[in-house]
């Protein structure tokens, strides 16, 4: 099992002002390939800050990610503390490529690609320039984001992601700001590449035709509005 999580909660504000987040269960086995679809503040977000490591839930009775063949209790590290730990975890197996892209404006397009390497210490094997080339950007390695279309930026933005061959590939909405023919291929190009890898894959993604054309497996999520005007999201059963 790649990914197991159970009774898992994240909560956000009081009352009127409440947003919380319940999974009731999620298991993704290694090399899975699934899709978040669902409406504006139903939890994608949110869910992929849980995966991606950077959001403690507030309780937790199964959180559980197995990398390396070794199963790591998330909501255990979460409980004691062991932000350290974290951090590794995420450098090492963890990929994200976000909505903006969160490209470094200061690094041009090749050391923003390689940045995951060079601070895991990884040498230059020339992966940097294959996924350039695979992603369609070699020919803007000299440039900085500024300089990028949107799409160039988007296609970065996975490649960097993947540099150092993360176990788990995580994407928000990584073609939201493309016209239709871009977002194809950026999601092509991505899954392709990840494929190489055999990385397990979670894209969230408000175009539920585009993530079924790409073969992904649809996970849908929910919200409802209380009675006290608080918020509820929930993952619902898979389609």
């Amino acid at each position: 099992m790649m990914i197991r999580l159970q009774q898992v909660l994240k909560q956000r504000g009081q009352g009127a002002q409440r947003y919380s987040l319940a999974i009731e269960q999620l298991q993704l086995q290694a090399g899975a390939r699934v899709a978040l679809v669902g409406p504006s503040g139903c939890g994608k977000s949110t869910l992929l800050d849980l995966l991606a490591l950077v959001l403690a839930p507030d309780s937790a009775e199964t959180f559980a990610l197995e990398l390396a063949g070794t199963t790591c209790d998330i909501a255990e590290l979460w409980r004691q503390g062991r932000q350290s730990q974290l951090a590794q975890l995420r450098s090492r197996h963890l990929g994200y490529v976000l909505q903006a892209g969160g490209l470094l404006g200061f690094l041009d397009v090749r050391n923003n690609i390689a940045l995951p390497r060079q601070l895991l210490g990884m040498p230059d094997n020339g992966q940097v320039q294959r996924l350039a080339q695979a992603l369609d950007v070699q020919e803007q390695l000299g440039k900085y984001p500024a300089q990028l279309s949107i799409g160039q930026r988007q296609r970065v933005s996975c490649a960097r992601a993947l540099a150092h061959g993360p176990t788990l590939l995580l994407a928000d909405e990584p073609t939201a700001a493309l016209d239709p023919l871009n977002a194809e291929r950026v999601m092509q190009l991505l899954l392709a590449q990840a494929a190489e890898t055999g990385a397990t894959c979670v894209v969230a993604t408000h175009d539920e035709a585009l993530a079924q054309r790409a073969g992904l497996h649809i996970l849908r999520m929910g919200c409802r509005r209380d009675a006290d005007g608080g918020v509820s999201a929930h993952l619902e059963q898979a389609a």
